[in-house]
């Protein structure tokens, strides 16, 4: 029992340091002298994962920790590949998964591996990935989680709603002292969440972007009253159309968080700005295209040792901001996350024989500017050059959403893009809205169309 409440008093500690030394520390002030910072760090970190990675210590071979720029790329399919010699605990990939398995049908996530969290992702790009995090990370996550995003300092009492399709020990640990924590399962029906969310009265509300506009839509209809401090969307891309309407119903900015198996890549900034968490991971810029700002973020987080993140290449398009943020940070500024690569649609070209890729931020403006009155949306490409775009009108639902004049205004603006491009206008077939919040993520614009 003693030795528990020591073990519990040191992580609470922890917490607190880490807590404190991301409020406290020295604030840089130019983007060169955090870059210079980064690098003390992240050759100090690449030493380390040499010596307990079997797996990195192959991948790298020949190649001097001062030069890890050079150091070969990795992804999912590569990590869970070579998991039992890539992470630096000697747990293999079938006991993780044994228990995240458990977890996931039992529903309950508290059982560790040695004392260690094992998390699953929820696997959108058809590959489930695993996620190892030691106490000290846990500890790690938790401080720098709680200090970037609550609207108060730690002292001032909270009550946390966290909408998530899995719950975890990381997620649990936020509860301390002043601060509640409670766990929405998104498997669960939304009556059940207005009846808890009514109960508990809930000061800071994290969920995805489709389940944030679920409960403001409930709150517009008089089902839900309650009026958080901060709200923060998470696990999806927060789409501008979502955003406008949450917004305008809670009468707040909607912050968004950036967090993945790969680590906590980003957070919102006092005015609401997205930045990259450059203070524990570098993000190497992948361009996708120069003049939009779009690139494909290549990540290295130099505080995880458990399970080390290192040139890991994530499939997902972000838009630096073209402009400085207020607030006065040097950590890089992101307009926007614009979602999955493979996400892109594309066009035959009118003349040449190649692909012409429209991105799913100009799709998205299309549709959203065609008509004030759209509500909801989703653009599927099945097949080369067509597409099927499903809508819903404010006000209707059901049989009776379908308007020619607004079908007729999104075909003229994806005829006046394809023309922009060069691209082939494609077939658009137009179908009912239909989608869930749940256990699947919703993308707006999604891609199943094979290259």
């Amino acid at each position: 029992m003693v030795v528990n409440r020591l073990s519990e008093l040191l992580h609470t500690l922890r917490i607190l340091y880490y807590y404190w030394r991301t409020r406290h520390r020295a604030q840089w002030t130019s983007r060169t002298q955090l870059m210079h910072w980064q690098e003390k760090k992240i050759v100090k970190h690449m030493r380390r994962i040499r010596k307990q990675s079997p797996f990195y210590r192959q991948w790298w071979q020949g190649v001097p920790d001062h030069q890890w720029r050079d150091f070969p790329l990795i992804d999912k399919s590569i990590m869970m590949e070579h998991f039992d010699l890539l992470n630096t605990l000697g747990i293999s990939k079938q006991e993780a998964m044994q228990i995240a398995d458990q977890a996931e049908q039992t529903r309950d996530f508290e059982p560790t591996l040695q004392g260690v969290t094992i998390g699953l992702s929820s696997g959108t790009s058809g590959n489930r990935g695993i996620f190892l995090v030691s106490p000290q990370e846990q500890a790690q996550w938790t401080g720098t989680v709680l200090a970037k995003l609550l609207p108060g300092g730690i002292r001032q009492q909270q009550k946390i709603a966290f909408f998530l399709r899995a719950n975890s020990n990381l997620y649990e640990s936020v509860q301390k002292g002043k601060l509640q924590f409670c766990y929405f399962d998104l498997l669960l029906p939304i009556s059940d969440h207005i009846q808890q969310l009514e109960s508990y009265r809930s000061s800071l509300l994290i969920a995805p972007a489709s389940m944030l506009r679920l409960l403001a839509e409930q709150k517009l209809n008089g089902l839900l009253t309650i009026q958080p401090q901060k709200i923060i969307s998470v696990a999806e891309v927060l789409d501008p159309l979502d955003r406008q309407y949450i917004e305008s119903v809670f009468a707040q900015t909607v912050h968004q968080v950036y967090q993945c198996t790969e680590g906590f890549l980003a957070a919102t900034c006092a005015y609401g700005h997205l930045h990259l968490n450059e203070d524990i991971v570098h993000i190497q810029k992948e361009i996708v295209d120069q003049q939009s700002r779009r690139f494909v973020p290549i990540v290295t987080d130099f505080s995880r040792v458990s399970q080390p993140i290192i040139r890991y290449r994530l499939n997902d398009i972000l838009t630096e901001s073209a402009e400085p943020c207020p607030c006065g940070s040097p950590m890089l500024r992101i307009e926007r996350i614009e979602g999955r690569s493979d996400d892109i649609i594309y066009m035959a070209h009118q003349t040449q024989e190649e692909l012409v890729p429209l991105f799913p931020d100009l799709v998205t403006r299309a549709i959203i500017g065609a008509s004030s009155a759209i509500e909801h949306y989703r653009v599927i490409q099945y097949a080369r050059n067509q597409l099927e775009i499903s809508y819903q009108l404010t006000g209707k639902s059901d049989q009776v959403q379908q308007d020619s004049a607004v079908e007729a205004q999104i075909e003229q603006r994806i005829k006046q893009i394809c023309d922009s491009l060069q691209a082939v206008t494609p077939t658009i077939t137009f179908t009912t809205y239909q989608f869930t919040p749940g256990i699947v993520k919703l993308r707006r614009v999604e891609r199943r169309w094979k290259l």
